[in-house]
Formats: C-alpha cells, sequence, structure tokens
C-alpha cells in the first residue's frame, strides 16, 4: 500500500514538471513566434514549477494574485527603466514599489520583484513588457485551474515538512529587520554591478531569493543545502545559455533548458523555483557571454554569505 501510495505521488510529481515544461516551452514559442523575446518572462518557470507542483501553496492559491502583482511591479519597472539610468538607487527603488505593492495587495507573489527589476537590467522601456506578462499569467492561471480539477494535491503529499516549511518562506515576512537587509544587499550588490557592469551579479530572481531569505531568518532550513544555492545557479545558467546557442529560442530550446534545470534540482535535492527563472534569462538577453553564468554564481554567493551572517546575529538576538 505504502508503495503504491509512493508511485503515485512520483508519477503526479513528474506529471506536473511534465506541465511546468510544457507550457514554458509553449511561452517560448509564442516568444520565438511573435518576435517579442520578453513574453518569455523568465520567473513564469519559476511560477509554472512550483503551482503545478504544488496546487494548494501559497503562489497556487492565490491566482487573481499571481496575474496582477506580477503585471503591476513590471509595469513599475518600465516606468522607472524610462526615467532612470541603470544604477544601483534605480534597482533598490524598483525593489521597493514592487514590496510596497506586494503588501498593498496582500499578495504572496514574491517573484513578482523579478517582474520588476528586469526591465532595469535589460533596459527596456516597452510597454509590451506587462502586456505580455499579463496575457502569459493569464494562460498560467487558467492552466492551474485545469490541473486542481483533478484533485493532484491527493497524490502530491503537500503536507509534508517541506512543503509547509517552502509556504512560510512564502508569506509575508515578520522579521522586524528584514527590509534593512535586503536594501542594503540590493544597494551594495547593485553597486557592484554597476561599477563593474556584470549587471548579473544581481540577476532578478536573486532579489526574490533574497526576499525570502532575509525576511525569514527564523527558518533557516527552507533551503536544506544553501552552499549549493550558487553551483545550482550557475548550471541553470550555463544550460540556459548552451541551449540558446545551440538549440535557439523557441519550444525546443525553452523545454530543453526546463527539463535540464528541472534534472539539477532534483539531482542536489532542493526546490529552488527562481534557479529555473535563471535557466531561461539568456533567452531574452540580447548577447549572452560566458559572464552570464559567472556573474549569477557571484552574486548567488554573495547573497548566501550576507543571509548566513544575518541569520547569525539573528539567533544570538534571540538567545540574549
Amino acid at each position: 500500500m505504502k508503495k503504491t501510495l509512493l508511485r503515485r505521488e512520483n508519477l503526479a510529481k513528474l506529471f506536473a514538471e511534465f506541465l511546468a515544461v510544457m507550457f514554458s516551452g509553449g511561452i517560448g514559442l509564442a516568444a520565438d513566434t511573435t518576435g517579442i523575446s520578453l513574453i518569455l518572462f523568465p520567473e513564469i518557470a519559476a511560477l509554472a514549477f512550483d503551482v503545478f507542483s504544488r496546487p494548494r501553496g501559497k503562489w497556487a492559491t492565490q491566482p487573481l494574485r499571481l496575474i496582477i502583482t506580477p503585471t503591476i511591479t513590471a509595469a513599475l519597472g518600465v516606468i522607472v527603466t524610462r526615467h532612470w539610468e541603470y544604477g544601483a538607487i534605480a534597482i533598490t527603488a524598483i525593489t521597493l514599489l514592487s514590496l510596497v505593492t506586494i503588501k498593498l495587495l496582500r499578495s504572496n507573489i514574491g517573484a513578482a520583484i523579478s517582474a520588476g527589476v528586469l526591465p532595469m537590467v535589460l533596459g527596456a522601456t516597452s510597454w509590451v513588457y506587462p502586456v505580455a506578462i499579463f496575457s502569459g499569467l493569464v494562460v498560467l492561471a487558467a492552466t492551474l485551474t485545469l490541473w486542481k480539477q483533478f484533485d493532484p494535491h491527493i497524490y502530491l503529499s503537500e503536507g509534508k515538512k517541506e512543503s509547509q516549511v517552502i509556504d512560510a518562506a512564502e508569506t509575508p515576512p515578520k522579521d522586524k529587520f528584514w527590509i534593512f537587509a535586503l536594501t542594503g544587499f540590493v544597494l551594495v550588490s547593485g553597486a557592484a554591478a554597476q561599477a563593474t557592469d556584470l549587471r548579473f551579479l544581481l540577476f532578478p530572481p536573486l532579489i526574490v531569493v533574497a526576499y525570502e531569505l532575509f525576511g525569514h531568518p527564523e527558518l533557516p532550513g527552507w533551503m536544506s543545502r544553501p552552499v549549493l544555492f550558487p553551483l545550482v545557479c550557475f548550471l541553470t545558467a550555463s544550460v540556459g545559455m548552451f541551449a540558446n546557442s545551440t538549440l535557439h529560442a523557441g519550444f525546443l530550446g525553452v523545454s530543453f533548458t526546463m527539463v535540464c534545470s528541472i534534472a539539477i534540482l532534483r539531482a542536489f535535492k532542493v526546490h529552488m523555483p527562481p534557479a529555473l527563472a535563471v535557466g531561461l534569462i539568456p533567452f531574452v538577453i540580447v548577447h549572452p557571454t560566458f559572464w552570464y553564468p559567472i556573474s549569477v554564481s557571484l552574486g548567488a554567493s554573495a547573497l548566501i554569505a550576507s543571509a548566513s551572517v544575518y541569520t547569525s546575529i539573528k539567533r544570538r538576538q534571540r538567545v540574549r
């Protein structure tokens, strides 16, 4: 009986991941067909993976906010990018505006921060960007609704401790000083990216991870092996680079990247949806180079080091 349930759970998980791959590939096909690369909003891969594999998770239970929150932050990102040049101050401003949006909407969709920052990093000023995000998320929410009709939660064991920890990490932060830690990290990392001209030292999904880490220092185990995060990001970024240069953008390239990235997450036994977004970013960069995966791994390493210091400080305060 136990083996049968485990087999059903594994099959359900595989099918959920298959849905995420097909959905992301479809978005890639739409971007390739229309010539509008930003239809492939990289964070949509992370959203699809999480909501399909955890249909009762925090992101999946807010389908309307799943659409609205990233759309609004994307529009705010375009507005700031139209008026400010790339820099640490501009990125921090977009991050704070995105956080205010999340707060006002009472949303759990932290991935919306990435939607806001991406225009500044890429220099995108077209209003097509938020419209494309809105369209893609409407399709994602509709597909999620259909997926839920099959009651996948029966087989996906969402009551497990791992899923509960992830849910806690995706809720709004309750720590008193997290906003200062996050703002400081974004400012310093943004300044380093600006000074070196390596914009992806502070890649958009990294701010989403920082939001969850600094916002929930009481959950140090939400990422069971945080030291692996830079390596995972480097590998998914490298896969995306390879697929973009050999398979081109489109269904095949995006699907290949998703399959390989999910396999990497499985191999390291981690649940890191933003790492999937990292793999798709090369498809929206005009001329990606080998500096992209290097910058990503350096930025991820800086975050893990910063979060470790912050968590250590918070622990000492609790002991006192």
